[in-house]
């Protein structure tokens, strides 16, 4: 089965490529074609990075764009071989409209045929009226966008306007642009939106609107000239450049971070302190994949795990961003890696940038968002070379954004790794995880109270919104507008207006959160607290996934008891084998309610592992679906070299008295009803997880679980459950290694946790 099929092409189809010139008819005639991968070695290799928070008054901030244009340098440079000296970077005040247009016509335009070229764009996208558009196709997240043309806003984009008449730089100019390179090796990103803008809870997003006071914007003078200018250029009639825009895109390959009627997110990552940062949700996916991708793939299967990625970060506050690409008619170049190069150095979550009095400083683009909060002290590297030979071992003592800091283990001297690669050994999940709860607005005069009630919960930690404090979660009273994303995401049990309970951060409700009407607060938080406990468990849990860094050779696939699987995942067993990702065109159909699934795990160790399935709803409650056998659970949690394990063990049978078609965010089982998000997390160990196993027959005797059967855990005991589960994992290491205290270790070649995600909607 194809990884990119007619449909998924079809559907694909965002602003920020139509913008470029993008079309529908050519999304089909793509989606088959096949070629060959180029031969590497090109001459020169050009990149033109901008990105933009600091906008001038009347023009939102954004927070994370010069963040997306570091991490983009730094992947240029250490992975794929780009001289610092070609890549070229405009951020805040520089990147002017007319510098922009001078770089990429001064910088760029050297490039000669066979050379590559870059251009990423992070900062605020809009729409203008296009004077001679070209038609979209009749489909509903064209709607707002059919006679527009999608723009990037430079640093001046609104300044000295007349009228309706705005700078922006449209997609017709980026179309001739790219038309006037004479390399087809190019590769435009673009980590902007179209869809609305502004901010929503504690979320930025990267576009504004296209509504000014006087009408809808429209193009400059200057922006007219230069389409002039490049047409006498390039020798087109204004005939032949729509025609050509209608084919699709100028050259190359182009990616959009976001679908014409989605939003992109400027994300906040890791927890408040010096550790923390912001960075665009797709730009932080992109280069954190390609940190890991274990060769050269084709731009067909990275765009399948890229966007796999990108839902993933973008989830945590219910927020649907995919991202789009779109190659060049006629061109072959779906199948040619991205960039048009194979990764010059072996996969890594770290590369060394140098050293400061016996300090090593390193950039840890390749880490997982999810799992940050373990990479600030305490954790432990291994250093290869570009060959991957061992080099020695870095501790890690400090973070800042995504700059890590440690000293050399053993002998050996710290600046003779400079450039170095660093691959995870150990990580530290610190022991004072929080849960942070941001104070809406929707509190009003009840915030100070709010706080308070919160202030003595153990491990719960009220912050301000929009501020610097990353909440988790954000709690405060429903709204109309929460009611309507309520209906949006399909979200049930969630109150009546005015009723208190938690969001996302993106302000949709959590289910079955909400109160009754004229609920006080303190009563409202005391009704919470085992919530808040579950959520902090989840939390906890998704801090140390890991399949892309285990070491442990294993597979996981989750299907439906009819039909192809929804999801495979794997660790990558030494970085010899490649993750096994979930296909594009099964992880964007999502199963209907009532589905039964299973789910295999393989073990291809040359040892025993103990493996453990959980499923965890959307409201965060877990159930131990393997082992169930409370009697013995070490024993049936074992997993022989080359065997396979199916959870559940026999398919559950429907009866008056107990229903296992449960919905997806209570008593979570193989047959999933209602809609939302759930998790599958499988655990695997090379050592028995003798206290959480023993944690696990207790609460069974308890609640007087059937054996055999999945067990929901109380709300009341999943925190404990999980501290159980690192104690475990954190003893196993500690046999090996020498870690700091604060942290509990997780051994990479000892522990694997791989998760798949799986979305229910009614039928």
């Amino acid at each position: 089965m194809p990884y990119l099929n007619r449909r998924h092409f079809l559907q694909a189809a965002g602003s920020a490529l139509a913008a470029i010139g993008l079309s529908q008819a050519d999304f089909l005639r793509q989606a088959n074609q096949y070629g060959q991968v180029l031969a590497q070695g090109t001459p020169r290799k050009l990149a033109l990075l901008v990105g933009i928070n600091a906008y001038p008054p009347g023009v939102s901030p954004l927070r994370g764009c010069v963040t997306d244009v570091q991490m983009q340098k730094e992947l240029l440079v250490h992975r794929f071989g780009f001289a610092p000296s070609d890549i070229l970077t405009l951020t805040d005040e520089n990147a002017t409209r007319q510098n922009l247009l001078d770089a990429f016509e001064n910088h760029l335009m050297q490039a000669q045929p066979g050379d590559v070229v870059v251009f990423h764009f992070s900062g605020h996208g809009s729409l203008v009226r296009d004077p001679d558009p070209i038609l979209l196709p009749r489909i509903d997240r064209y709607d707002r966008v059919q006679g527009y043309n999608g723009t990037m806003l430079p640093y001046d984009a609104r300044q000295g306007i007349q009228g309706t008449e705005v700078n922006d730089i449209m997609g017709k100019t980026l179309f001739l642009l790219m038309s006037a390179l004479k390399t087809d090796q190019v590769t435009v990103m673009l980590d902007s939106c179209h869809s609305g803008g502004g901010t929503r809870g504690d979320l930025r997003f990267r576009a504004v609107e296209s509504r000014l006071e006087l009408g809808e914007a429209g193009p400059s003078q200057t922006e007219k000239d230069t389409h002039t200018y490049w047409l006498e250029q390039l020798g087109w009639s204004t005939e032949e450049l729509k025609a050509r825009r209608t084919a699709g895109i100028a050259k190359g390959v182009a990616l959009g971070s976001a679908q014409a009627n989605q939003l992109a997110a400027d994300a906040t990552f890791g927890r408040v302190g010096p550790g923390q940062f912001h960075a665009g949700a797709f730009t932080y996916a992109l280069t954190r994949y390609l940190w890991q991708q274990p060769g050269s793939l084709p731009l067909e299967r990275v765009f399948v795990d890229l966007a796999r990625s990108t839902r993933d970060v973008a989830r945590s506050a219910r927020l649907d961003q995919a991202p789009v690409f779109m190659t060049a008619p006629d061109s072959s170049h779906g199948q040619q890696p991205l960039f048009f190069l194979a990764p010059k150095t072996p996969a890594a979550e770290a590369v060394v940038l140098g050293t400061n009095n016996g300090e090593i400083q390193f950039w840890l683009g390749g880490v997982s968002s999810q799992s940050l909060d373990a990479f600030e002290a305490g954790a432990i590297f291994t250093a290869i070379d570009a060959q991957g030979n061992e080099l020695g071992q870095i501790e890690q003592t400090r973070r800042s954004g995504l700059m890590g800091y440690g000293v050399l283990q053993g002998q050996g001297r710290a600046n003779t790794l400079t450039s170095a690669l660093l691959r995870e050994r150990v990580r530290g999940v610190p022991q004072d995880l929080t849960l942070r709860l941001g104070l809406d607005p929707s509190l009003g005069n009840d915030a100070a109270a709010m706080r308070a009630s919160l202030n003595p919960i153990r491990r719960v930690e009220p912050v301000a919104v929009n501020g610097e404090e990353s909440p988790n979660f954000l709690i405060g009273r429903m709204t109309e507008a929460g009611l309507a994303l309520a209906a949006t995401e399909q979200v049930q049990n969630v109150g009546a207006l005015g009723t208190l309970g938690l969001f996302t951060l993106g302000l949709v409700p959590l289910r079955d959160s909400f109160g009754s009407p004229g609920e006080a607060v303190e009563t409202a938080v005391n009704r919470l607290v085992p919530q808040f406990q579950v959520l902090l468990a989840g939390r906890i849990l998704r801090s140390v996934l890991n399949s892309d860094t285990s070491d442990l050779n294993m597979t996981v696939v989750v299907q439906p008891m009819e039909g192809d699987a929804v999801g495979r995942g794997g660790s990558r067993g030494g970085r010899s084998t490649e993750t096994i990702a979930q296909r594009l065109d099964e992880t964007i159909t999502p199963l209907k309610s009532g589905a039964e699934i299973t789910i295999t795990v393989t073990n291809y160790e040359d040892r025993r592992i103990y493996v453990g399935v959980l499923g965890i709803g959307s409201t965060g409650r877990i159930t131990v679906l393997h082992p169930t056998d409370w009697s013995a659970p070490e024993d049936a949690a074992l997993l022989e070299p080359g065997q396979s394990l199916t959870a559940p063990e026999h398919r559950l049978a429907r009866s008056p008295g107990r229903d296992y078609c449960a919905d997806p965010s209570d008593d979570f089982h193989l047959c999933l009803r209602g809609s939302g998000y759930v998790e599958m997390l499988t655990i695997a160990s090379t050592e028995p997880l003798r206290d959480v196993l023993r944690s696990i027959q207790d609460i069974a005797g308890e609640t007087r679980a059937t054996r055999g059967q999945p067990m929901s855990l109380r709300e009341t005991d999943t925190l404990n459950f999980v501290e159980n589960l690192l104690g475990d994992i954190d003893r196993s290491t500690r046999g090996d290694f020498e870690v700091r205290g604060g942290v509990q270790a997780v051994d990479v070649t000892k522990m694997a946790a791989i998760s798949t995600m799986i979305q229910i909607v009614e039928n």
